[in-house]
């Protein structure tokens, strides 16, 4: 079993810049991740990264990757699902099908996941007709006919991306009416976007693929059974956090708890991204708190092995001034 000095769990923006920077210290770094880039990956445009200008957020990640390879960090693509805690100041990661691996620290950066309806019929037909992501799958919908369910800004942004398929695009959703940008409504009006209201999927169907859904309406209670091509799920995203709450401290969001240096309840994990409780969620401040992880980290490491810290600009905080402090 290989010893790695930091495991990185999660390959977002958090997650690659923890990497980038944790290697760069010299420190042997390990990425366990599904995926590279996270939700970036269903933002086509990002504007807002200082320096960079416009750039899909597929292609930042991207470059983020490159960027910690070249300075020694190795990437798994894989699941993690427990982490064991020996006692020993030594953390076993265990993975869904690689194995398990030894570190002295571990940083959390896996993100949030779509929240999935929780229907008959939804996870069987996942990748045949069931989609969490319309920018990456709207292109295999051309011409057909498919709905959105969920509210608020991401479904008609959704609905309005499939429209330049072809497609003859519904909302479902369970409010009354639709709250979202005006000028997103003006165009989901000129688009032809059918809205569904008061209704919510009870069934998708389908064998080989998506065939049609049970829709029913919540104030009468009446059913009725659509053909559908394309079922696309926008209703938000949740920290799926259970795998490590009897490590970390969670918040009533699931989310996990962190002070200021990315330090979690637990000594030797750090914590950073959207799964943190940093309320705000932007590709620019999941890389900085990655950042910060992978630096309190090494400071982490470096006092395990008596060696020095990495030194600050500015005053260096006292000890009990840096350690985990919890204030649910």
């Amino acid at each position: 079993m290989v010893l790695y000095d930091v495991v990185i769990v999660g390959g977002g923006a958090a997650g690659l810049t923890a990497a980038l920077y944790s290697a760069r210290q010299g420190l042997k770094t390990l990425v366990v991740t599904m995926d590279i880039g996270g939700q970036a990956v269903l933002t086509p445009h990002i504007e807002n990264y200082p320096g960079v200008g416009v750039v899909s957020g597929l292609e930042l990640a991207e470059r983020l990757r490159e960027q910690a390879e070249s300075f020694g960090a190795e990437f798994i693509y894989d699941k993690a699902v427990k982490i064991e805690d020996t006692g020993e100041n030594l953390l076993l990661i265990h993975t869904r099908g690689s194995g398990v691996y030894e570190a002295l620290a571990v940083i959390l950066a896996f993100g949030k996941t779509p929240r999935p309806l929780g229907v008959p019929g939804e996870e069987r037909l996942v990748g045949k007709g069931v989609s969490y992501c319309a920018v990456c799958d709207a292109p295999l919908f051309r011409g057909r006919r498919v709905i959105v369910v969920g509210a608020g800004d991401p479904a008609v942004e959704a609905a309005l991306l499939l429209c330049r398929y072809g497609n003859a695009v519904s909302i479902v959703q369970r409010g009354s009416s639709v709250v979202a940008n005006e000028q997103l409504i003006g165009e989901c009006v000129k688009n032809r976007v059918e809205v569904i209201t008061s209704t919510v999927v009870k069934e998708i169907k389908g064998e080989a693929k998506v065939e049609a859904v049970v829709l029913q309406n919540i104030k009468t209670g009446e059913e009725q059974e659509v053909k559908v091509d394309g079922v696309f799920v926008e209703m938000g995203y949740a920290a799926q956090t259970d795998w490590v709450k009897d490590l970390v401290v969670l918040n009533n969001n699931g989310e996990i708890v962190t002070n200021k240096l990315a330090e979690t309840s637990h000594p030797g994990i750090f914590a950073a991204g959207d799964v943190t409780d940093m309320p705000y969620k932007q590709f620019i401040i999941s890389a900085g708190e990655g950042a910060v992880a992978a630096l309190s980290a090494y400071n982490y490491i470096a006092r395990l092995r008596g060696r020095p810290a990495v030194k600050t600009d500015w005053k260096a905080l006292k000890k009990e001034e840096s350690g985990f402090k919890l204030e649910l």
